[in-house]
């Protein structure tokens, strides 16, 4: 019998396996549209600031995906890590995050 997952290495294995799962062609990287997809199925409350074309550049810019190229899972590890720090801010109730973790 395999040993339960926990709900960290739970939440891990989601976000790999949502990120493939929203690649139409099995890529290693994501099209524009379909990390709209990604975004409006996973995150909606996300998708709704993200939704114009400028919305989604400046999202697409801090994630640091150059133009025109596909976005990476590194990309999307970025953009995650960004999300929980701006989580852990409005959680712990600071107008802007101190949190400093690293994610390697």
């Amino acid at each position: 019998m395999a040993a339960q997952q926990s709900d960290l290495e739970s939440a891990i294995q989601t976000l790999v396996s949502k990120f493939h799962a929203a690649s139409g062609s099995s890529s290693p990287t994501l099209k524009t549209e379909e990390f709209k997809t990604l975004l409006s199925s996973q995150l909606p409350n996300l998708a709704k600031t993200a939704g114009s074309e400028q919305g989604m550049g400046e999202v697409l810019r801090q994630m640091g995906v150059p133009n025109g190229e596909g976005i990476s899972f590194t990309h999307f590890w970025n953009f995650i890590q960004s999300l929980a720090t701006q989580q852990y801010g409005q959680l712990s109730g600071e107008k802007v995050s101190k949190c400093s973790c690293i994610l390697v």
